[in-house]
């Protein structure tokens, strides 16, 4: 294996991985003893699949805008640059069964919605590059797999 890196993903090997997954990444502990929980949520097979940018971006806008309706403390959902999935970071929740009934709930979200939140030039920084039958497309396809979101590695 190559040479340790500072990014946790940077050391994962991606060819070993079977998505979709939920993984806890790791814990950042902070100097007041709150934690932050960081999870790789993966939604497509990394270098086999993706999601296309529309529907990316619209999943991102309609996840950041409902999961916090779902679970407190959430920090931050951010799409990963290689277009597979998300990193979701929480503060002071180790409970992994709720993160995955969160999301579970958040993706059933993206299905009843009839628009994107923020969808618009005011509040999205490229509100043309939207698309929300691509983002519930997504979301079904998770949906279908969410008895192996625990599973991280092919057997």
């Amino acid at each position: 294996m190559a040479q340790k890196m500072n990014v946790e993903s940077f050391n994962l090997d991606h060819t070993k991985v079977k998505a979709p997954y939920v993984r806890l990444v790791g814990v950042t502990s902070g100097s007041s003893g709150d934690k932050v929980y960081k999870y790789d949520i993966r939604f497509k097979q990394p270098n086999k699949e993706h999601m296309d940018m529309p529907g990316l971006h619209s999943i991102e806008h309609l996840m950041a805008e409902n999961i916090r309706n779902h679970i407190d403390n959430v920090l931050d959902i951010g799409p990963m640059g290689c277009q597979t999935g998300f990193y979701l970071a929480i503060l002071n929740n180790d409970n992994y069964d709720e993160v995955l009934d969160t999301l579970e709930k958040t993706l059933q979200d993206v299905l009843a919605a009839e628009e994107v939140p923020a969808c618009n030039e005011v509040q999205c920084g490229w509100a043309a590059n939207h698309s929300l039958e691509g983002a519930k497309d997504i979301a079904k396809d998770m949906l279908a797999e969410k008895n192996e979101w625990h599973q991280v590695f092919a057997e």
